[in-house]
């Protein structure tokens, strides 16, 4: 697992909450001409820091406008909630996106844990056992319908599965995920990936063929390296409204350039 011949790359997740529309797709246009390789938002329907009832936009719409906005940068969900739609929907929603950003987009999905979002749209918040199976049965049912749908997507749609759970979640990621978004510091990091490892075997997978993505929330230069020995290739840094910082974004994107040269 601890590939380290992928390229670096660099993600933003350009939160949508305390900011208005005109200066979220105005960053997100920003990061795309810096050289961001990802940009990424998340599915929830209030902000999860500051004024608990501050200004927050939806996911999917905003990706389908992203896909329209942007031209070269990958999109999608850091990660889309499981509960919210029902996963044939979700299908058809991520190959629809598919073909307005012309194969940029990247299903991020996993099992939800936002209670206020269940409480205030009327969905069953449940446990997170039970989240969690109910992940394990859309994704099989996700990957059914987009074999069926006319047209095809553009390509295989990368799937990203966000959470560290070690019995479930990452069996889940050994069996399903071409990206595993990952949680902690470098000791979490490295013994979750060993895990990963084993569930990769014992389900026939090739673990290489998984990258591994983190998020990060300091410079590069001493961080960088060590999480790059664990294998991992995606760093993605996120930003909040109204002001949308993108200091620390800038320094990964250098760091990156250097390392790949």
């Amino acid at each position: 697992m601890s590939d380290t011949t992928k390229p670096i790359r660099i993600g933003l997740q350009l939160q949508p909450q305390h900011a208005d529309y005109q200066t979220i797709r105005d960053t997100a246009s920003t990061a795309e001409d810096l050289g961001v390789d990802v940009l990424f938002n998340w599915d929830h329907f209030f902000p999860l820091t500051g004024d608990p009832d501050g200004l927050h936009f939806e996911c999917w719409t905003m990706l389908a406008a992203w896909a329209e906005q942007t031209s070269r940068v990958e999109i999608g969900a850091l990660v889309t909630c499981n509960s919210y739609r029902n996963p044939e929907l979700l299908a058809d929603m991520a190959r629809t996106v598919d073909h307005i950003s012309d194969g940029r987009l990247i299903l991020g999905i996993g099992s939800g844990w936002f209670e206020k979002d269940y409480d205030e749209y009327g969905y069953e918040f449940g446990t997170a056992g039970g989240r969690l199976d109910n992940l394990a049965e859309s994704l099989p049912r996700i990957e059914s319908r987009l074999a069926k749908l006319n047209p095809a997507p553009t390509r295989d749609i990368p799937v990203l599965i966000g959470g560290g759970g070690e019995k479930k979640t990452l069996r889940l990621v050994a069996k399903h995920a071409d990206i595993w978004h990952s949680f902690g510091d470098l000791e979490t990091i490295e013994r979750k990936t060993g895990i990963l490892r084993q569930h990769c075997a014992e389900v026939g997978r090739d673990a290489a063929e998984i990258e591994i993505s983190t998020a990060v929330q300091s410079e590069p230069d001493e961080l960088g390296p060590k999480l790059r020995e664990l294998g991992v290739s995606l760093f993605t840094v996120a930003a909040s409204g109204p002001d949308y910082d993108l200091d620390l974004l800038k320094k990964w994107i250098a760091w990156r350039d250097e390392q790949n040269g």
